[in-house]
């Protein structure tokens, strides 16, 4: 079933991405985490594709898994980083051939080791570019990513904003947002996406923080900040990870109960193949199963 037939039903949906892991133990924890989550009826879940495709036999066949044998709506995340259009259609039949009717398409990050992005021979240097050749060639729901707080290589917001938008012309159906930990930058995105035109359900992203040194990573990777109330929070128990992650549960609990009375179409949890966060934010929103 398409993501955006599922999310026009009205209700509050919500999600989780996984990333393929690099071994057989990691499978096998990934499954039990899935199990764990799977009760909740999840609208979908997304797999990540590892730098320059790196992970691309393992996602195919997670979200085949996924929705195959275990019976839940799966995404695969498709990226332009390192494949020609051919390989990026062969990859994309794959991915039909699975039974998966949706997609995430990403430009994507530079390979490990270089800085700047360099498009493919015969490939695609946006994934504006990528977005239009699935759409044309292909029958998926395709979903694009969103940056509430900016994307990092962009100039200014105003011109990802009209990047954004060009996606949602070239054949997106939805938009799912980075993560982010101030609500007030995702009203104001999808405020701003509204004026210029942009009507497609934004489903905002959220990363129960576990871990400071991880999340600080992250943020340094994406572009977004953590509140300084929160940071002065978490530096002051970071020795202690119980208190990390009971910090950590509770602002992504009021988050995601704010964000739902704001009018967002739910929520996507970047789970980080683990289960508790994400668990102990769903039983405090009282998610119906």
């Amino acid at each position: 079933m398409k993501i955006i037939d599922i999310i026009r039903q009205g209700k509050p949906v919500f999600s989780f991405e996984f990333f393929p892991p690099k071994d057989i133990d990691g499978f096998d924890k990934l499954f039990k985490t899935i199990d764990n989550l799977k009760s909740w009826n999840p609208a979908f879940v997304s797999v990540t594709y590892g730098a320059g495709g790196s992970t691309r036999s393992k996602t195919i066949d997670l979200v085949g898994r996924i929705k195959n044998d275990i019976g839940l709506e799966s995404m695969a995340h498709l990226t332009c980083v390192g494949n020609s259009s051919d390989e990026i259609f062969k990859t994309l039949e794959s991915i039909k051939k699975q039974n998966v009717d949706n997609v995430l398409a990403l430009r994507g990050d530079p390979p490990s080791g270089e800085e700047n992005f360099i498009k493919p021979a015969n490939g695609f240097g946006y994934a504006t570019e990528l977005v239009q050749f699935a759409h044309e060639n292909f029958s998926f729901c395709i979903g694009v990513a969103g940056y509430p707080e900016g994307h990092p290589e962009s100039l200014n917001r105003e011109e990802d904003l009209i990047h954004l938008k060009n996606k949602v012309l070239a054949g997106a159906s939805f938009i799912v947002t980075q993560l982010f930990f101030d609500n007030q930058y995702y009203i104001d995105f999808v405020d701003n996406l509204r004026k210029i035109g942009v009507d497609v359900p934004v489903i905002p992203g959220i990363m129960p923080i576990l871990n400071l040194k991880q999340i600080k990573k992250f943020t340094k990777m994406c572009g977004a900040k953590i509140p300084k109330n929160l940071m002065a929070r978490l530096e002051k128990v970071q020795g202690d990870p119980e208190s990390v992650y009971k910090i950590g549960v509770d602002h992504a609990t009021d988050q995601c109960e704010k964000l739902l009375k704001e009018g967002a179409p739910g929520v996507h949890f970047y789970t980080l193949n683990r289960s508790r966060a994400t668990l102990s934010v769903l039983e405090r929103l009282r998610f119906p199963k």
